[in-house]
């Protein structure tokens, strides 16, 4: 049976019960602690939001003390594919779990990921059964199966929440040509999609990245406080 997932967790700022629930989704390598400290910028924007981070299921293969999605060997190509379909069952149940610990409807959530992370993200919550509210992507990439399989790729959507994509002119990881590519991948399946390219940053977030990501949340869950 797989470990269920756990991580560090933020209380709304406002006393009360959670309006909506943001889950961060870390990157290859880090853990749940690298991303929930963005919980304490963004709840100036969201007051009665629950933030947790949870942990990846796996250890990682080249980080001693960090986690992973699932492995990355950078030799297959289609390892990216494989990875995020094996995952995406533990994170979607996790998600319900958490949905259902603050008592708060699947339009509530909003999905926040970082390189790996935002595979995930991406991954699980455009086959969500009710749409996020939102999901936004760091430095990440919108994960396609080979080209045969495109056709039920497509037939396999079946949430469209609006999106936000943030990468660095000068990732060294991952190229910032992702960003266009899933921009436009995302446009073609119907989705809304808004992007922001950070001048001078590497495979990280930056201030100005952390105030479209905060702007863009507070704007979409709205209409859940």
């Amino acid at each position: 049976m797989a470990a269920l997932l756990d991580g560090p967790r933020l209380p709304p700022k406002e006393s009360g019960d959670a309006r909506q629930l943001v889950v961060f989704l870390h990157g290859y390598g880090a853990d749940g602690n690298d991303l929930i400290d963005i919980g304490r910028v963004w709840q100036q924007h969201l007051p009665r939001a629950a933030f947790v981070s949870p942990h990846a299921p796996e250890p990682c293969g080249e980080a001693p003390v960090g986690r992973q999605w699932f492995p990355l060997t950078f030799r297959d190509p289609n390892e990216r594919w494989r990875g995020v379909n094996k995952a995406a069952p533990l994170l979607t149940q996790f998600l319900d779990a958490e949905l259902a610990h603050h008592k708060l409807p699947a339009s509530a959530l909003a999905l926040v990921g970082f390189s790996q992370g935002t595979m995930m993200a991406l991954h699980v919550g455009l086959r969500r059964a009710t749409a996020p509210a939102a999901i936004v992507g760091y430095s990440g990439i919108l994960v396609t199966p080979p080209q045969s399989d495109l056709e039920a790729f497509a037939s396999s959507i079946t949430s469209r929440p609006p999106v936000l994509l943030v990468h660095g002119d000068r990732d060294e990881l991952i190229p910032t040509q992702a960003l266009f590519q899933g921009a436009q991948g995302l446009a073609a399946l119907g989705l809304s999609v808004e992007w922001h390219l950070s001048a001078g940053i590497g495979h990280g977030i930056d201030a100005e990245g952390l105030r479209h990501g905060g702007a863009f949340l507070a704007r979409r869950l709205g209409s859940t406080r």
